[in-house]
């Protein structure tokens, strides 16, 4: 049953995912609330995109539990998670967008796919979207004629399509000019709120991520390592997180891969 709406959308508790013998999560408590934007942050290669993928039920942890509206993500069957999946929203870190369709069809898609809307109506949806995002006069473009921006506008515009109750963005930032990146960060909060959603935006750009997020989550080695409102993060006492909050070169992330003294190195005669 959906949870009150003073209860998280997404509670983790426990979360443990391994790739072989590497622990990506291993006992991972993280709750995402409802009607906020929180940003999962962390250097590249912590999992930030594998969570994504848990909470979206495309993988499957060792242990813990993954709770999104009340429903346990990893007990649906495959009908029921079929149909959560419809609440949710994805702006993936490429764009995804299908190359040979033009920009009007391609926020279509999903109503097409999911509905059975008629075709005056889809056009209406189609046209408000494209609106929200800038896009509407380039309704008739193919993805090639796309900017880099633009294509990821295009892309979040067919993820809010069919009006999903949560948001989740992959590197929105990645690859995007100043003015590109300003317009998305403008995006993603505007339409958080105009459109009452929830939004996790999973990302490593300090900067623009903290002037959105209402909370963030920053992970490393299998840990929650710190989580707080943007203010308290960039204020942190605490090393790590004051390290990769202000990309800091010196701190507990050593710029060397652990190794013998170099003296040592020098003097063998085999690499």
């Amino acid at each position: 049953m959906p949870e009150t709406s003073d209860e998280p959308l997404i509670k983790i508790r426990g979360l443990k995912f391994f790739r072989g013998d590497r622990a990506i999560f291993d006992g991972v408590d993280i709750d995402i609330q409802r009607g906020k934007v929180t940003a999962i942050m962390g250097p590249s290669g912590t999992g930030k995109t594998t969570l994504l993928k848990l909470i979206g039920g495309q993988l499957r942890p060792q242990a813990g539990t993954i709770h999104v509206d009340g429903q346990d993500v990893h007990k649906l069957g495959t009908r029921d998670l079929y149909r959560l999946r419809m609440r949710m929203g994805m702006l993936f870190q490429s764009g995804a967008l299908l190359t040979d369709i033009n920009v009007y069809d391609n926020v279509a898609y999903p109503l097409r796919e999911h509905t059975k809307l008629p075709e005056a109506m889809i056009r209406k949806i189609v046209l408000l979207k494209l609106e929200a995002v800038g896009l509407r006069g380039a309704r008739h473009l193919m993805p090639s004629e796309l900017s880099g921006g633009m294509a990821r506008r295009v892309a979040l515009a067919r993820a809010v399509a069919l009006d999903p109750m949560m948001i989740m963005y992959d590197e929105p930032f990645t690859g995007q000019d100043p003015i590109s990146m300003g317009v998305l960060v403008q995006l993603i909060r505007s339409l958080n709120d105009a459109s009452r959603l929830t939004s996790i935006v999973v990302s490593h750009d300090v900067h623009e991520t903290a002037a959105i997020a209402d909370e963030i989550y920053v992970i490393a080695h299998g840990q929650v390592m710190e989580h707080g409102e943007p203010k308290v993060m960039m204020d942190s006492g605490e090393e790590w997180t004051r390290q990769f909050m202000h990309g800091l070169a010196d701190g507990p992330v050593h710029f060397h891969y652990p190794a013998d003294h170099l003296e040592q190195d020098l003097m063998e005669k085999r690499c």
